[in-house]
């Protein structure tokens, strides 16, 4: 059976599209799901995390363990999890800040990527992720989208390469016609 991992970002627990998206998409694909909701909070990263990061496993103050511990509960969910389904609404042109914290929690040398003599190379393969994109404005892939790109980036960083995109951009130009697509998308997910 598939393990889902759901990451909703958006900071609206009501009203949500991202959030309404995720949900289709997981009624969809069907499987066991984690849920993790980074409006309850991600922690960002400090001097002592960067210290305790790069500082080997085994020489790691108890301290210092703690420091990553909530670190380490999110690389071992998206190692445990087959296919990932991010909401990614779009503030400001960008991704929210707690998705940002996440990828800075989750980009770990060692754990999610290591460096090669041909450069990084990303160690969560065989992975599969659909973004729930939603925007007021926004148009996916335009110049002003600046999440997008970015998201795809940082997950091929990490070694997922096979990355679909739900799309409900430009949501107050119409509303209905955008999540009519957005809906048929979801529809054409292979589950």
């Amino acid at each position: 059976m598939t393990h889902i991992l759901r990451i909703d970002a958006s900071a609206r627990r009501e009203g949500s599209v991202s959030r309404d998206l995720t949900s289709q998409i997981i009624a969809r694909l069907g499987g066991t799901v984690t849920t993790r909701d980074l409006a309850d909070g991600v922690p960002l990263m400090t001097e002592e995390w960067v210290g305790a990061n790069f500082t080997p496993a085994d020489a790691r103050t108890a301290e210092q363990a703690e420091i990553l511990a909530h670190s380490d509960v999110l690389v071992a969910e998206l190692q445990a999890a087959d296919t990932i389904v991010i909401g990614l609404p779009i503030y400001n042109f960008g991704a929210p800040a707690a998705l940002k914290a996440w990828v800075d929690q989750v980009a770990r040398a060692g754990l999610t990527f290591h460096y090669t003599e041909n450069g990084p190379e990303g160690l969560l393969t065989g992975k599969r992720v659909i973004v729930a994109m939603a925007s007021g404005g926004t148009q996916f892939g335009s110049e002003i989208d600046f999440a997008t790109g970015y998201l795809r980036h940082v997950l091929g960083f990490i070694g997922i390469t096979d990355v679909t995109f739900v799309t409900a951009d430009r949501l107050a130009l119409d509303a209905e016609k955008t999540l009519a697509k957005a809906r048929a998308q979801v529809e054409a997910l292979a589950a």
